[in-house]
């Protein structure tokens, strides 16, 4: 985002908001969470039980969370840059539609009448990684979301 300098007539950077600075970490945090979790079920797939939880194929699922992370990565550096359409695409892309996401599969298992405890029933290492990585991914999408939002007053093009 820029501004004009009056005495000089170019273009002077205006200071992003600072909650504006935490959220753009928060969402490549969270997109890096996204990435390892990927990593994790490849590998899990390849060389663990060879199983996907939700059933779709291995390479379309990979191929599909790529370009949503390359995307949003690219939506969340144009943010950085005090784009407000930006703030609005990832905060419904991801805030809204990627959160629901994250929360459909443990939800429905929990509906499904399981225990919280069953989850840690048979926890091992890849399991727990992913678990902590996921609870990462969702408080950053959640804090992300706040923070971006937050300064009420941001404007941009």
């Amino acid at each position: 985002m820029m501004t004009m300098n009056k005495d000089m007539n170019i273009a002077a950077p205006t200071l992003l908001p600072v909650s504006l600075k935490q959220a753009v970490t928060l969402w490549l945090l969270a997109i890096g969470a996204g990435v390892f979790e990927t990593l994790l079920v490849v590998a899990n797939v390849l060389w663990g039980d060879g199983n996907l939880a939700n059933g779709e194929g291995l390479n379309a699922g990979v191929a599909v969370r790529l370009v949503i992370f390359v995307a949003m990565t690219l939506v969340a550096l144009q943010l950085r840059l005090g784009k407000n359409w930006a703030r609005w695409t990832i905060g419904i892309a991801l805030g809204v539609f990627g959160l629901l996401s994250l929360l459909i599969q443990p939800l429905s298992w929990l509906m499904e009448g399981h225990a919280v405890s069953e989850a840690f029933a048979h926890l091992n290492l890849a399991s727990a990684a992913f678990m902590l990585s996921r609870a990462v991914h969702m408080l950053a999408v959640v804090a992300a979301t706040v923070l971006m939002f937050a300064w009420w007053k941001w404007g941009g093009d």
